[in-house]
């Protein structure tokens, strides 16, 4: 009877460890969607975002979202998966929702994140995507760059420096409708020149690592290659790499996208020859700003039934920034 009340003890043991070990297996797996990060009045606006995490975000976006909360006296709270996970940003929209917040910016990166959207707008929270859009969705306004232009931008910058000939390769985050739009743009430009021809389109995931890879791929498949483009803000950093292990004898011509040091710095270095910034900080705090003043403006349209039509603008393009060794110390004086 004691051998057999030792075996049940040790069974329970045994099972409360499992336990155990499966929580914080889901503690580590689990995506961190909720950091309140600015508190201020009762009243609460939050930014849902993929890839919270990374310093682009955590430089740009969110300083400028602390710094609208911070001036309105708001409480601002940040909410979304660190890794680009567009399953966990939609958790996280839903637990904003459940939050009954004055508004919502939503970071619009693919429509599948419509749904969502929409049932934010019917129980009357006020949504604005920034960054990119969910055009499909019931969304109030939009605010940020215009991803089209940014693949203008930088296929016209490619065509001058291979000198409107030569293979070369694009990469992004496949199945983003910012890359898409990016990629549209690109081609609107390089059809026009038909001594040019674009390799492949490649998905390097947001991953620096990735971009390494795929350019130490294309460049044994295609040795001749005359230039990459990349569109997210690890792209410069992998495409560098690539280059730098694989074929650093070759005058490879590169363009990419975000003013982040690490991808000035390789400017300055002649690693990377045109980079496209946008104007995250300035188009984080209109966002804010835009939600605010649905709430609490007093403005009124001449002639309209109140509720028509939202005293804030649709659509709202912060612009670009092309930066070049031509430009970057005076654009950037405290560069090292």
């Amino acid at each position: 009877m004691k051998q057999l009340d030792k075996n049940k003890m040790l069974l329970y043991l045994l099972i409360l460890s499992f336990i155990v070990i499966v929580f914080q297996f889901y503690l580590l797996i689990k995506p961190d969607i909720s950091s309140t990060q600015t508190k201020g009045s009762k009243e609460e606006y939050i930014w849902v975002s993929t890839m919270t995490g990374d310093p682009m975000f955590t430089e740009n976006d969110i300083p400028a979202f602390r710094k609208f909360g911070e001036e309105k006296n708001v409480t601002t709270t940040i909410m979304g998966p660190k890794e680009y996970d567009i399953t966990g940003q939609i958790e996280a929209l839903e637990e904003a929702i459940a939050k009954k917040p004055a508004g919502i910016l939503v970071l619009g990166m693919e429509q599948s994140l419509a749904p969502t959207i929409n049932k934010a707008i019917q129980k009357g929270i006020p949504v604005i995507t920034v960054d990119s859009d969910v055009q499909s969705s019931s969304r109030i306004a939009f605010v940020g760059s215009n991803w089209y232009d940014i693949g203008v931008a930088q296929a016209e910058s490619m065509v001058k420096l291979i000198g409107g000939q030569g293979k070369i390769a694009i990469m992004g985050i496949g199945g983003a409708d910012t890359t898409e739009a990016a990629f549209a743009g690109y081609y609107s430009v390089i059809e026009n020149y038909p001594d040019i021809t674009i390799v492949g389109e490649y998905d390097d995931m947001a991953n620096s690592d990735e971009s390494a890879r795929i350019t130490a791929q294309v460049l044994e498949t295609y040795p001749d290659i005359a230039g990459f483009s990349g569109f997210n803000s690890n792209s410069a950093c992998g495409i560098a790499q690539g280059i730098r292990d694989n074929a650093p004898e070759k005058d490879i011509k590169v363009t990419a996208m975000d003013i982040e040091p690490a991808n000035l710095k390789l400017v300055d270095s002649e690693e990377v020859d045109v980079i496209i910034g946008q104007k995250r900080s300035l188009f984080t705090y209109y966002g804010g700003n835009f939600l605010y003043d649905i709430n609490h403006s007093s403005l009124k349209i001449k002639d309209l039934a109140e509720d028509i039509t939202d005293v804030i603008p649709e659509k709202t393009y912060t612009g670009l920034i092309k930066v070049d060794r031509s430009n970057l110390h005076t654009y950037f004086p405290g560069l090292k």
